[in-house]
């Protein structure tokens, strides 16, 4: 029997992977009853990440309050995993771009403060093993806002604590830290950093010029937050007594890794990766006959850990034809037919999702052969 699997990401604002992946077999099913389909929806560290591993590991679901990324009250949910040794928190859940209303988003304005009181609650419930997904932040403060939350002292250059959560626009203003209140064993931690990018903190393809504008930042705000991040990457330099800021991934959800990788046990994994392993993506593959993945958007991003180009990647490695479906091609689309055997795109109303990718998926196997 012909197997074909069905690895796609989200399409952003229209459906998650998991509806993604029933669309495209419904319409494998309509021409093609006879083919096996192996849904396999997938995560890049952004949002849905927490959902997916949770499914592939049967985990169980917490309730922790955090304060959000403009500071309003947040009852957001993580995820325990591996008899509940292992926690799993969204960034996107407690700071995240979609939780920024379209007329307040502004980067110089979002914090990470709220992530950090999540993980201070998580470490002092004893668990010392923690993922953090990072993706569809609504921030760059380069995770002063976290690890302010978790204990550490910022101070301005007369030597003042900064009382409030620290945003982005805030990151010039801090001259001295002193991590004088963390949790009491966070040096046992070890924080598994699963990222959708591998962009550096600074410079030209950092998370100010390349991601701000994006989050609301226009050009004068994205000034600020390169020279905010360069300095704020300094002084944790520094102080952790290595280089930072042009580690891959460490420009992911705003620089928030920076401290992290300074101060604790931490190592950064792309998230695609660290999910695909959960859920045996590999052996999936290997055993197919084609696979089928997606995103809502195909550009020169998409080589750059995000899930279309890894899936292609895997499948070309095992010698398993692999097409795309995406909601449109952008700028760098065709750089991806080195791991790609093609890509079809939906071109239609974020309403029409799931319609398009069921008519579009019964096109991709009556267009190859599947046997």
């Amino acid at each position: 029997m012909p197997t074909v699997v069905i690895a796609p990401d989200k399409f952003k604002t229209a459906l998650d992977a998991s509806s993604v992946a029933h669309a495209i077999a419904r319409g494998i099913c309509s021409v093609r009853p006879e083919i096996e389909t192996v849904e396999a929806p997938l995560a890049d560290g952004g949002e849905g990440t927490l959902e997916i591993i949770l499914g592939a590991r049967n985990g169980l679901r917490r309730r922790v309050s955090a304060s959000g990324p403009l500071g309003e009250p947040l009852d957001v949910t993580i995820g325990l995993i591996h008899q509940a040794s292992t926690a799993v928190v969204e960034l996107a859940t407690v700071a995240g771009y979609a939780q920024v209303p379209a007329n307040r988003r502004n980067p110089l304005k979002t914090t990470t403060h709220g992530l950090g009181q999540i993980i201070r609650t998580v470490i002092e419930t004893g668990l010392e093993d923690i993922i953090l997904a990072l993706g569809g932040s609504a921030t760059v403060d380069g995770g002063a806002g976290m690890v302010q939350a978790l204990g550490m002292t910022l101070l301005d250059a007369g030597g003042r604590k900064i009382v409030e959560p620290v945003a982005g626009g805030d990151l010039l203003r801090i001259h001295r830290i002193v991590w004088d209140h963390p949790p009491e064993n966070l040096h046992n931690v070890q924080f598994t950093l699963a990222c959708d990018v591998l962009n550096p903190a600074c410079g030209p393809a950092g998370a100010a010029r390349v991601f701000a504008p994006q989050k609301g930042a226009d050009e004068a705000a994205v000034r600020t937050l390169e020279c905010g991040l360069e300095h704020w990457a300094a002084l944790l330099e520094h102080a952790g007594g290595h280089a930072l800021r042009d580690e891959p991934g460490s420009g992911a959800a705003g620089g928030v890794a920076l401290p992290l990788l300074a101060f604790t046990s931490a190592q950064i994994v792309p998230g695609v990766d660290l999910v695909g392993d959960m859920i045996h993506l590999a052996e999936k593959i290997s055993a197919a006959n084609l696979v089928i993945t997606g995103e809502g958007r195909l550009d020169r991003q998409s080589m750059m850990g995000k899930v279309v180009g890894a899936v292609g990647r895997m499948a070309r490695s095992a010698g398993v034809p692999c097409i795309a479906l995406v909601g449109a091609a952008g700028e760098g689309a065709d750089e991806c037919l080195k791991v790609l055997d093609g890509y079809y795109t939906l071109d239609g109303p974020l309403e029409e999702t799931a319609h398009r990718l069921e008519a579009v998926a019964a096109r991709v196997i009556s267009d190859h052969v599947v046997v």
